[in-house]
């Protein structure tokens, strides 16, 4: 009969690895309800699109009933032009920052590149400065805790299409692994993380941390009426929604298809950005909000609106008070 000692069983389990499929569905369940600190970071400088982040965002969010924010960040405008690429320091402390604004408040944070322009146009030539980018950010947070998740990229597009962007995916996520085996790391598939283009989206099958994304703003003809960066989106002022029982059933069939796409490929799903623009009326916004979100929860997709307090904000940063019937319609209190 084999005997087995006991110091041994535990070394055999410790040296075991955990289930990655499990856990991960855990760690997406993790990020709950959340919100994009958007239209901070993500400007060229901090400031320049009129959001500074403060320290009371992080606990008005958490007194909120919130469990996450998604730091949408633009690195690609604070760091060098050659190799090694090096992040300015400043900056790089300003992230450090609102990662010990989360954890402080008990919340997690998905911390993401977002708006490198270059990339979309001329993958091939940027990628070794995106990859730079994420060797740099592994390594600073590779003792971070659990709290903190990574984005690849915010809605690859244009050049960057379905085969180039599934190319990059390995190298970036190789870079990435090198410091965060276990990470959780979202990545969402080209064309400006479509659902209609989840299909092609090619994720490394041996790698089990990964979390899908998807963006919704469906119809755009409501979302994103009055929207100044859209061209002749005023025409599309005083839009309502839903416009018919049929509007409602291709929202929620929409959202399905991501939720059958995680199922049938063993993948969590995160909705990492949806939200009106606030040039749509108020019942409206509140309406379409309120049905993503029960949609989104009923499916068992976590989420993120955006977002937290500019065009598309649920909450004023000139009264530092919640929009009420928005903060309602995404906490469900």
């Amino acid at each position: 009969m084999l005997r087995v000692s006991f110091g041994l069983l535990l070394f055999v389990l410790a040296c075991t690895p955990l289930g990655a499929a499990d856990d991960v569905f855990a760690a997406a369940k993790k990020l709950g309800k959340g919100v994009n600190l958007g239209n901070a970071l993500e400007a060229p400088n901090e400031g320049e699109w009129g959001i500074k982040l403060k320290e009371l965002y992080f606990a008005k969010i958490k007194e909120a009933g919130f469990d996450s924010v998604r730091l949408p960040v633009k690195w690609s405008n604070h760091c060098g032009k050659d190799a090694p690429y090096t992040i300015d320091p400043k900056f790089f402390a300003r992230v450090d920052w609102a990662i010990e604004q989360a954890e402080k408040n008990g919340l997690n944070i998905i911390v993401n590149a977002h708006h490198y322009d270059e990339i979309y146009q001329q993958p091939a030539e940027h990628l070794p400065r995106l990859l730079g980018i994420w060797r740099q950010i592994a390594e600073r947070y590779k003792n971070a805790g659990a709290h903190v998740y990574f984005e690849l990229l915010n809605e690859p597009h244009s050049k960057l299409d379905d085969p180039t962007w599934n190319e990059q995916i390995k190298h970036l996520l190789k870079v990435v692994r090198v410091n965060h085996p276990q990470r959780p790391v979202i990545v969402g598939p080209s064309f400006w993380n479509g659902i209609w283009r989840l299909p092609h989206l090619k994720l490394p099958e041996e790698d089990r941390w990964l979390i899908a994304t998807v963006h919704f703003y469906n119809p755009f003809e409501f979302t994103h009426q009055g929207a100044h960066w859209v061209e002749k989106s005023d025409k599309w002022k005083g839009t309502v929604w839903p416009k018919n029982a049929d509007e409602e059933k291709k929202l929620v069939a929409e959202l399905g298809q991501a939720a059958q796409w995680g199922k049938e490929n063993k993948r969590p799903m995160f909705l990492g950005e949806f939200g009106a623009f606030s040039a749509a009326e108020m019942e409206s916004r509140v309406h379409w909000t309120k049905t993503v979100v029960e949609t989104a929860n009923q499916l068992e997709i976590s989420w993120s609106y955006w977002e937290f307090c500019s065009g598309f904000g649920a909450f004023d940063p000139e009264t530092d008070q919640w929009r009420e019937p928005l903060r309602k319609a995404l906490t469900g209190r």
